[in-house]
């Protein structure tokens, strides 16, 4: 049965409304926010338990086929009014269609021969959605995340387009035991620095299993962690003295795909 919600000062509408813009209160409540068809439609088809789906009649008259399956996975399902919606999105331009899901521990198997994107500190939440939008599109094995902005940002979901809840990805609180315990096993590390004397990265021979490290927009890759890494460089040749991480990363995940 859908129930339908009126006012903005439903209790259901305010939780949702504070889960899109709270990290606290994400984690505390071990629960995300959605808005859009497609990135709600993509969470429903990738597994992930939609706990509550809000939803205009205009959408659902628009794009009923499409939203067919979300509908029946998710667990309630409300019909709201207009104000409600726009009290509910983050956008200039509200689809109407939203969902409330479960935000479940991600860790994955490392496969020692894959190509995996390590993020360190990355704190904007659209260049981290955009890094792991790129990973999945070039195929990477997975992802490891150390002191980053929150996956589950509303900005981070809109740039990575569905990738940050299907891409296989694991989060530690220590990226240098993570990364050496790596290297033990067999695993190259590399991690892009400015420093124009270091090889370049367009010249490496890429063999078995790899991570690439992208560092902090400010600060790039911690002390600790790149004195652990093989460190390439990314060639320049215009006035430019650095890139933005996210482009440095597509560009480093590129050549490590494209050189294998």
């Amino acid at each position: 049965m859908i129930q339908k919600i009126e006012s903005v000062q439903n209790e259901s509408v305010k939780r949702a409304c504070k889960l899109a813009v709270s990290a606290k209160f994400r984690q505390a409540e071990h629960a995300f926010f959605l808005e859009g068809a497609r990135l709600c439609c993509d969470a429903a088809m990738s597994g992930v338990a939609v706990l509550q789906c809000f939803v205009t009649q205009a959408a659902l008259d628009k794009e009923s086929d499409r939203l067919a399956a979300l509908l029946e996975k998710a667990k309630h399902t409300s019909l709201i009014s207009d104000a409600v919606a726009q009290k509910l999105s983050q956008t200039q331009t509200p689809q109407g269609v939203f969902c409330v899901c479960a935000a479940e521990k991600r860790d994955m198997t490392v496969d020692p021969d894959g190509v995996y994107l390590a993020l360190d500190h990355i704190q904007d939440p659209a260049n981290l959605g955009a890094m792991i939008r790129t990973a999945e599109a070039l195929g990477l094995s997975g992802a490891v995340l150390c002191g980053c902005c929150d996956i589950h940002n509303p900005k981070a979901q809109r740039a990575a387009m569905g990738s940050l809840l299907r891409m296989p990805m694991t989060e530690t609180d220590d990226l240098a035991s993570y990364l050496s315990r790596r290297m033990n096993s067999g695993m190259r590390v590399l991690a892009t620095t400015p420093d124009a004397s270091a090889p370049k990265l367009t010249d490496l021979h890429v063999y078995g299993g790899v991570i690439a490290v992208i560092g902090n927009e400010g600060n790039g890759v911690s002390e600790a962690v790149l004195s652990i890494c093989e460190k390439v460089t990314i060639p320049m040749n215009g006035r430019a003295e650095s890139l933005n991480a996210s482009m440095a990363a597509a560009i480093t995940m590129w050549e490590l795909v494209r050189a294998r």
